[in-house]
């Protein structure tokens, strides 16, 4: 299957786009956008992927499924457009980057600064029904991110993986401790973000790693 991705991880997944599940989730994802308000829109399933070429990559954050109101989602997990309202979460996620790193709470909750320095915001479901969290699960999205994690685990060593709460540190499960940085923490939602996610300090010290690796570290 032709999917329209970014050239380095388009050679690396594509056993992944030519097996049988993934077409069938393919199918199935068209026949939604065809009788259903979807988020993201089509162009932005993979943007996570074009916004952080594989070649770049130095940090992995894992969501669950997109933003499912309107004109939040936009292909990145935690992001939203610029002039969009801040989610909880993404609330919560840059008032500990101010708090850890000192730097201010940005104007615009847009995440694409992160990904183009080489930060994956990958959600392991990769679309959603408005107003419906969850609706794709289980259709072969997590099958597909699975083989995400994988691929970046095979072929890359010394990545900081930032998973936060019990999905996230199941999903990120696949990705070997002893090669790479595993920051937990529970999730920012505001029903967990007192329990130990405020204070987990991950931003500096997903960087202090980076810079014992020998690499940029991340303008947060």
């Amino acid at each position: 299957m032709d999917v329209k991705i970014a050239a380095d991880w388009k050679e690396l997944l594509q056993p992944e786009f030519d097996k049988p599940y993934f077409e069938e989730l393919i199918r199935f994802v068209k026949a939604e956008y065809a009788s259903h308000r979807i988020y993201p829109r089509g162009s932005n399933i993979f943007r996570a992927f074009d916004k952080c070429p594989f070649e770049r990559l130095k940090v992995v954050i894992i969501g669950q499924d997109p933003y499912h109101g309107p004109g939040q989602a936009n292909g990145l997990c935690f992001s939203v457009g610029d002039g969009v309202p801040f989610p909880p979460s993404l609330q919560n996620i840059l008032r500990e980057v101010s708090d850890d790193t000192g730097a201010p709470v940005p104007p615009s909750g847009n995440l694409d600064r992160w990904a183009e320095q080489g930060v994956l915001l990958l959600n392991a479901v990769l679309t959603v029904r408005e107003h419906q969290a969850a609706s794709h699960a289980g259709r072969g999205w997590e099958e597909f991110t699975d083989a995400v994690v994988r691929t970046i685990d095979e072929h890359k060593q010394g990545i900081v993986y930032m998973l936060w709460g019990s999905y996230a540190q199941r999903k990120g499960a696949i990705a070997d401790p002893m090669r790479n940085c595993i920051l937990k923490a529970v999730h920012p939602s505001p029903l967990s973000v007192y329990r130990g996610f405020f204070g987990c300090r991950h931003f500096s010290r997903a960087n202090a790693y980076l810079t014992a690796q020998g690499k940029e570290p991340i303008r947060w």
